[in-house]
């Protein structure tokens, strides 16, 4: 009986615990002389909360509450009532959060919260809206990721072939028949599961009256109580060698690059600062003066750009600076190489050209492995890193320009245990020496254990793999004009990159049509497979 008392109390006490450990918390930027209200409402939970099988469903979760009506007002009512206002509002998932964002103009707040509340506590969940959120769902895991943009394809299909096994394999969006599978009810019960008023954390920046905050604190109190059962976050697997698995699709334009391994350290260490000035010194986002940048794209105009990052860079092609909105603590390290020629391209546009079997993807990733090997061997010198470090310290300003960022980033702060992360990320970039960063490039970078994906047209994708596997020299094709143009010490260095060791472990074609089907990629189709 005395154990069984104390049993009840332990569980009562874990109980009251979590509750108070998953409270609600208040992140306030109140700027009196803004004339605008943000709005930030986080929920700790995100597509690793996806039941198996049906992959998709907190993202699809998400979209129905943003896209529909409350239990008074449909879709369309909302949309004309805050058209005068020019207010916006959006929902959004990623792997560990989802995000609804509501913007006003000061003046209209009042009238606009009661939308805000009345969405989120009372979403209408009609089926026509889920119908209609699900069709574009449907045809975004069916069709578009495939078909609108091959470096997207690839930076997504990276994150499937790193984080295999694990809740964090699957896109956000889900798979084909993830995707298919949700129902409403399932909508309904994952809402009231895994959107409770002990994951959300609450955001509010600009001009508002005093106590709004805590009105709307006391509000999302009628969320569901609990504490939903948010799983661990899966963890990418170190590769053994370099894996590369080739994407053939029918008529790509050139073969889109994306490469990865595992970083055990994420914005909540302080570390993270002296990686990012290395990693902006090699391929800063978007940034001309990086140096795979110059070798690739401004030497040898191979290509639009070439970049690396140390943490999820969402929508890239779009972006050009980082966005908030998507913190993680699982991370890795990834190359994206945008894409190059295949030999079916060059070969069409230069008769010179018609004896090449593969196109530029073999040497453009032969020239970044040697770039990062050098900088992991030498490091950066003294005024490549003071350079460097100032630009950061300016740069990092940047990203915080309007009011919903600022917010933005400062909730993200919290998710990695900071209280704000821009001020804190110049603080330790000024107490940085050039030692710090070279120590952290030698710890934490390496090339030889990698996994890379490569979206290519299928006319490229069997010959690629050969001179892959084979490790085959790779010379860069130029044509005759710009060949002509090209001073002697690119292509001396062209003969040191065409030959520089890279052993593949393994390669395997996949088809296209194959992917993102269902979890696991068990439906994959390896037309070749080689493995020494």
């Amino acid at each position: 009986m005395k154990s069984s008392y104390i049993k009840s109390i332990m569980i009562l006490a874990l109980v009251a615990f979590c509750d108070k450990a998953l409270a609600q918390e208040i992140v306030e930027l109140p700027l009196s002389k803004s004339n605008k209200v943000v709005i930030e409402l986080m929920f700790r939970n995100g597509s690793i909360c996806d039941p198996q099988g049906k992959e998709g469903l907190t993202a699809l979760t998400a979209s129905v509450v943003a896209q529909g009506g409350t239990g008074t007002m449909s879709a369309s009512d909302i949309k004309d009532k805050i058209y005068p206002w020019a207010a916006d509002y959006h929902g959004s998932s990623d792997k560990e959060v989802s995000i609804f964002t509501f913007e006003v103009p000061a003046d209209f707040l009042q009238d606009f919260y009661p939308i805000v509340s009345g969405l989120i506590l009372n979403p209408s969940f009609k089926e026509e809206d889920f119908s209609r959120v699900k069709s574009n769902h449907q045809n975004y895991v069916d069709q578009l990721i495939r078909q609108s943009s091959d470096e997207e394809y690839g930076k997504k299909f990276l994150e499937d072939m790193l984080f295999r096994g694990t809740n964090y394999q699957h896109m956000v969006s889900g798979t084909s028949e993830g995707v298919r599978s949700i129902t409403l009810e399932d909508v309904k019960k994952h809402y009231s599961t895994f959107f409770t008023r002990n994951n959300l954390s609450i955001g509010i920046a600009g001009k508002y009256p005093e106590g709004f905050a805590q009105k709307m604190k006391a509000d999302f109190q009628k969320l569901p109580a609990g504490t939903p059962p948010v799983p661990a976050p899966g963890k990418a697997k170190m590769p053994e060698g370099i894996n590369v698995e080739i994407v053939a699709k029918e008529n790509a334009l050139g073969s889109a690059i994306s490469a990865g391994f595992p970083l055990s350290i994420t914005r909540s260490n302080d570390e993270f600062a002296a990686l990012m000035v290395a990693n902006s010194w090699l391929g800063e986002h978007r940034k001309s003066y990086s140096r795979l940048y110059q070798k690739i794209r401004e030497a040898r105009s191979m290509n639009y750009g070439d970049y690396t990052y140390i943490e999820w860079y969402d929508n890239g092609g779009s972006n050009m600076l980082p966005p908030y909105g998507t913190p993680r603590s699982s991370n890795y390290f990834s190359i994206w190489i945008r894409p190059v020629q295949t030999a079916k391209g060059l070969k069409d546009q230069y008769e010179e050209l018609k004896h090449i079997n593969i196109g530029h993807a073999h040497f453009a990733l032969r020239m970044t492995l040697k770039e990062m090997d050098e900088l992991i061997k030498n490091g950066m010198n003294q005024d490549e890193f003071e350079k460097t470090r100032e630009f950061l310290r300016s740069y990092s300003k940047l990203y915080i320009q309007s009011l919903d960022k600022q917010l933005g980033f400062l909730m993200d702060s919290r998710f990695y245990g900071r209280k704000d992360w821009i001020k804190e990320l110049d603080a330790l970039l000024a107490k940085l020496t050039l030692n710090d960063v070279n120590t952290a490039i030698r710890k934490h970078w390496q090339t030889k254990n990698l996994n890379v994906v490569i979206i290519t047209d299928k006319s490229e994708a069997e010959p690629l793999a050969q001179s892959l596997k084979n490790n085959s020299p790779s010379p860069m094709s130029y044509s005759n004009d710009l060949k002509s143009t090209l001073p002697a010490e690119i292509l001396n260095e062209d003969k040191l990159v065409e030959s520089y060791p890279m052993p593949v472990k393994q390669v395997n074609i996949i088809d296209s049509e194959s992917t993102f089907r269902k979890s696991g990629m068990s439906d994959s189709k390896g037309v070749l497979k080689i493995q020494k």
